[in-house]
């Protein structure tokens, strides 16, 4: 690894402003004082910067239970972000993996793992993510086989050309209904029930792939990911 890169990932540093300690040679490496921002190093080695010995903080994984009212935005308009309901060190690095609207609740990965991000949300490798939802309007088995057929079949949203991935619906009872989609367009599983004429009255995630929201976590907490949870993906 860089060391630049070593050293705003165990500080709160900047590139440019590791940079610029660097060249200030506030820096050593196993007692040696380097100036190269490109110097390789290992989390092995000694690494001090201004004297005092530096730990890189190793990627973080952590499931939350959003509560509706908050927005998946780090730099949020109208609502609290999300990202104020953490308690962690370093929580700049954090990233929510994925969105969900502000009137939405249920499971949300965090982490500050790029590729790891990537691996759950590349639309290459259709994870599916699971919802839970409520329609005002009650539902017939018989509207819902249909709905269920046009979930497989794919639905052309209001504004677009090209319709939806195949989805999985099934009714659950005349007002609960059980949604699983591959994709992640704007509002799109609210969309599509707005289609089939049964607008969502609630929405909740219960899983994206083969993670489910954990039960004991209540609305607004979180909790570190299992290395199985994490390797899931």
């Amino acid at each position: 690894m860089r060391l630049d890169r070593f050293l705003s990932e165990a500080t709160e540093l900047t590139r440019s402003q590791a940079k610029r300690a660097l060249r200030q040679l506030e820096v050593s490496v196993d007692g040696e004082t380097v100036r190269d921002a490109a110097y390789q190093v290992s989390d092995t080695q000694d690494i001090r910067w201004q004297g005092a010995p530096l730990a890189r903080v190793g990627w973080r994984y952590l499931m939350l239970h959003k509560p509706v009212g908050v927005e998946c935005s780090l730099r949020p308009a109208h609502y609290p972000s999300v990202m104020s309901l953490i308690e962690i060190e370093q929580i700049e690095r954090l990233h929510p993996v994925g969105r969900l609207d502000v009137d939405t609740s249920g499971l949300l990965l965090i982490s500050d793992d790029g590729q790891w991000t990537h691996r759950v949300t590349s639309p290459n490798r259709a994870c599916v993510k699971r919802y839970r939802g409520e329609i005002a309007e009650a539902m017939s088995e018989s509207v819902a086989a249909k709905v269920a057929q046009q979930f497989e079949k794919g639905i052309t949203l209001q504004g677009e050309e090209k319709p939806t991935r195949p989805a999985t619906f099934e009714r659950v009872g005349p007002h609960e209904v059980l949604i699983g989609v591959t994709e992640g367009r704007y509002h799109q599983v609210r969309r599509m029930m707005t289609a089939v004429g049964y607008p969502l009255t609630s929405l909740h995630r219960e899983a994206i792939g083969p993670l489910s929201l954990d039960p004991m976590l209540e609305p607004g907490e979180c909790r570190h990911l299992r290395p199985e949870e994490i390797a899931a993906f």
